[in-house]
């Protein structure tokens, strides 16, 4: 009977373990309907070299979050290598995570930097952050870390 008890503690206890949420960010921005990228296509970026929204009828879902296409071949393309399109920072503004806060991303105001797609809030503070982008990735890429262990101040 010990035995018993003693596994069902234990099961429990994983369980628990398991279902447990973290203190930090979600790895991806989403909108309340668990969009990333606000359903924009994160492979158009870097095929197009645009900002394009993608439809729900190519759909992926990767990350905890539900990622939109604009074609299947997209959709496929990121299924394949996920990490290598995903937005940097989970799609937070990069300035604010390199300022040690986050703060939404705006899918138009984006910029691809030695293959990484980086989000900002919006055009204005795309452009403070592109006055050092090696200074501000240096810092985002030492604050994301920690953010996703312990929630910082959310902005906007």
């Amino acid at each position: 009977m010990k035995v018993k008890q003693t596994i069902t503690i234990l099961a429990a206890a994983i369980l628990f373990a398991a279902c447990a949420t973290s203190d930090g960010v979600e790895q991806f921005n989403k909108t309340d309907e668990g969009l990333a990228l606000k359903g924009y296509d994160a492979v158009a970026y870097f095929t197009e070299g645009k900002a394009v929204e993608g439809a729900g009828e190519f759909s992926y879902k990767w990350g905890g979050a539900i990622w939109h296409f604009t074609s299947a071949a997209n959709r496929d393309q990121f299924a394949k290598e996920p990490t290598k399109y995903a937005p940097q920072y989970g799609g937070y503004c990069s300035w604010a995570v390199s300022h040690g806060y986050t703060a939404n991303g705006d899918p138009e105001a984006w910029k691809i930097v030695e293959g990484k797609l980086y989000l900002n809030y919006n055009l204005k503070v795309k452009e403070k952050w592109e006055e050092s982008i090696p200074e501000y990735i240096r810092k985002g890429d030492e604050n994301w870390p920690t953010f996703l262990k312990k929630k910082p101040e959310h902005k906007g």
